[in-house]
């Protein structure tokens, strides 16, 4: 089967690999959707080879199922990968939170093979069954980055009595963006890109703010009438908006940080003391999680697939890295028939 790697500097390039064979409690996806995620553009620019394949937002269909399944999953079946594996038995793991296992974990498309491929092999219980009403393209995005936007707004318990800061309008942003108006809220959409903040408008934000060409906080202030808003969620990873988000906040505000970047200063004194103000990590989900965001991705009739600007074959792989490197694209997905 073919495989995408990255081999360093910004260049990538599709190897042959062996078909996948399911050990004892094992399943082999054919993998129709693959999303590229911002997180890993960091490799991808560094300098060193990975000779695992990358690509950690899946979506396919079972095609294969080693001995000692349980009932309910068949081959055949439509299904979403939760992307990381851990020993399955620990306190972690039986929450369905494989990403802090106590032992260690896998996390495919890094230390495990991932899903820019024809095909992965995962433990079954890492998936997922795929809502009829949704693309195998849905399911990719929100394998990682939809999910990770929807699971910090509900630690914030975003509702209709809210308005929301969403800094950062890549594929988490943007995801966090119409999540937070499904939920209800007011929007304001911060990132220094205009094309992507254009896409934010089109999706739905009610504000956008260039934070090139203006102090976010500042606008944020204005746009709520002095107050500032009620929760904000940091996606960009930045150290100046991971300030800015609190800053940004009104009394008793919650703020959340999904973004993976750099360390930053904060004010602790003025910024989270005298505001009262709650702040959350939030670290992807778990795998019962991934089956709500779908439910709620359906039943709110979430559009996922506007916030797709582009999509490419397997074969194209290398080009969809070059163009999404550039960070001015919204999701970018590689697909296969």
């Amino acid at each position: 089967m073919r495989g995408l790697i990255f081999t360093g500097n910004g260049r990538s390039q599709l190897e042959e690999f062996p078909d996948p064979v399911p050990g004892p409690g094992d399943a082999v996806v054919e993998i129709r959707a693959s999303g590229l995620c911002g997180s890993d553009i960091r490799r991808y620019l560094g300098p060193d080879r990975s000779d695992t394949i990358i690509g950690h937002e899946p979506s396919g269909v079972v095609v294969g199922l080693g001995a000692g399944q349980p009932p309910g999953l068949a081959v055949g079946d439509r299904v979403i990968v939760h992307h990381y594996a851990g020993c399955g038995v620990c306190e972690m793991c039986a929450q369905g939170y494989e990403q802090a296992c106590s032992t260690g974990h896998v996390t495919y498309g890094k230390t495990g093979h991932g899903s820019h491929a024809d095909y992965m092999v995962v433990p079954a219980r890492q998936l997922v069954h795929l809502p009829e009403e949704l693309s195998f393209e849905e399911g990719a995005a929100i394998s990682c980055g939809t999910g990770t936007a929807w699971s910090g707004l509900k630690k914030m318990n975003v509702s209709g009595a809210d308005t929301v800061a969403v800094f950062g309008q890549g594929p988490v942003g943007l995801s966090g963006t119409i999540a937070a108006k499904a939920m209800g809220a007011r929007v304001i959409a911060v990132d220094v890109v205009p094309e992507r903040l254009a896409l934010a408008s089109r999706l739905g934000a009610d504000h956008i703010v260039h934070g090139g060409e203006t102090d976010p906080v500042e606008a944020i202030l204005d746009i709520t009438g002095g107050s500032g808003v009620a929760a904000s969620l940091e996606t960009s990873g930045h150290p100046a908006a991971r300030s800015q988000v609190l800053r940004s906040l009104r009394m008793f505000g919650r703020s959340c940080y999904v973004g993976v970047g750099e360390p930053a200063t904060i004010d602790f004194n003025f910024d989270v003391i005298r505001k009262s103000a709650t702040i959350y990590g939030s670290w992807t989900f778990t795998r019962a999680e991934m089956i709500e965001i779908a439910r709620f991705v359906v039943e709110t009739k979430v559009a996922l697939a506007d916030m797709i600007t582009h999509r490419f074959s397997l074969d194209e792989a290398p080009q969809a890295y070059q163009l999404f490197a550039a960070a001015t694209t919204g999701k970018c997905m590689i697909v296969e028939d």
